[in-house]
């Protein structure tokens, strides 16, 4: 099955587009794992035989489709497990806190202008650390997450995310938690236009949505309302740190700040996967073993939401924003949504079976840019066609 996964991306049906055509590439890739896990702990070699057929034979949009069904039943039941493991049934579920968030920078950003009475209440929950909700996700699903010093022999792998457990080929791994920004508000995001000279937890997805990851740090030690306002503790001193053509690009471009109004949401700050941001690149002659997956979480689906480690920047859907070459322009006047409003995420998914080992991911650094000494690209040719 995993040749299979290979060649298909050399196949003559794929658009010729070459950014495209690694999108496609990797839903194909996607459809294969993800497909693969929903079979369950029975699949044999059968199963895979068909997998592989379909995949050969599914449109792209049917494979996209498949892999954001297979994707959101694997969370429903993360969610499921969760909330058995935190709600108690037999009591009504009663407000713990209706306390205003502390206020920051972000915050007055994503809409925090004034006191409101219009937050929502923080339903009641067992009051387990997160290190005992971690260990017994780990006892329901078979692994969870830890973060701990990195095994990349290089001095700026820092810290690195470690799979505690067992997981087959095609789960999901971790979940990428933070802030939302669609293109319409790039300007908006910290440190705008240089928004990654002081922050590496921002990540795009291919429709161009970039997601911070620094406010959610760690992640806390509730279930809390948040609004993006808790940051990150960074390891260095800006000021000290900070060189002149940073400052001098501060100067000239400072992020906009916004007027548009959000109360945050009742998430769980404990939830054991919301640790994407601390995959490492794997080092040279070493091969990653998750995958990047979009993933549009319908909110409609409330009962989940808690576990849904991101806030959406503004009103995602007021503006259509299209890709031309590198830029993005307005495009219509709203993004309706046909199956109801999303927010887009991102998680990452096994590309092979893991068992207690470090999570490695495939930057796929863009190569018009400078890239860190310490970057090995896995494939050349597929960072190219990702930013072409």
């Amino acid at each position: 099955m995993f040749q299979a996964v290979r060649t298909f991306a050399r196949s003559p049906r794929f658009t010729k587009d070459p950014r495209k055509l690694q999108f496609e590439v990797d839903i194909n890739r996607l459809f294969m794992y993800t497909s693969y896990n929903n079979l369950g702990k029975n699949v044999d070699e059968a199963d895979a035989e068909q997998i592989i057929d379909m995949a050969s034979k599914a449109s792209f949009a049917d494979q996209q489709k498949q892999v954001q069904e297979n994707i959101h039943n694997q969370i429903k039941n993360l969610c499921t497990v969760m909330d058995a493991i935190l709600l108690d049934v037999n009591e009504p579920q009663e407000s713990q806190s209706k306390a205003t968030p502390s206020r920051s920078g972000l915050s007055f950003a994503i809409g925090r202008n004034g006191p409101t009475n219009n937050h929502p209440d923080v339903p009641k929950t067992r009051p387990l650390k997160r290190t005992e909700l971690s260990q017994r996700l780990k006892d329901s699903i078979g692994y969870t997450l830890d973060v701990k010093q990195s095994r990349i022999p290089h001095s700026e792998a820092g810290q690195g995310l470690f799979l505690n457990g067992e997981a087959t080929v095609g789960s999901v791994i971790a979940i990428y938690p933070g802030v939302i920004y669609s293109p319409a508000y790039y300007r908006y995001i910290p440190g705008y236009p240089r928004v990654d000279a002081q922050n590496t937890y921002l990540i795009t997805r291919y429709d161009g949505t970039v997601i911070n990851a620094q406010p959610w740090g760690f992640g806390g030690e509730t279930r809390e309302l948040w609004d993006g306002s808790k940051m990150l503790d960074a390891k260095l001193n800006r000021d000290a740190t900070e060189k002149g053509s940073d400052r001098f690009w501060k100067m000239l471009s400072k992020p906009l700040e916004s007027s548009r109004v959000g109360n945050g949401e009742v998430l769980e700050r404990r939830n054991p996967l919301a640790l994407a941001h601390f995959a490492n690149h794997p080092a040279k002659d070493t091969v990653p073993n998750v995958m990047i997956c979009p993933y549009d979480f319908p909110l409609t689906e409330k009962d989940m939401r808690a576990y849904i480690p991101n806030l959406s920047f503004g009103n995602a859907e007021e503006v259509n924003m299209r890709r031309f070459g590198s830029f993005w322009f307005r495009w219509g006047s709203r993004n309706s949504e046909s199956n109801g409003p999303v927010l887009k995420t991102l998680v990452l998914v096994a590309t092979t079976a893991l068992c207690d080992e470090e999570v490695l991911l495939n930057y796929r650094l863009s190569n018009s840019k400078r890239r860190p000494s310490w970057y090995t690209p896995v494939d050349e040719e597929e960072d190219q066609r990702r930013w072409s």
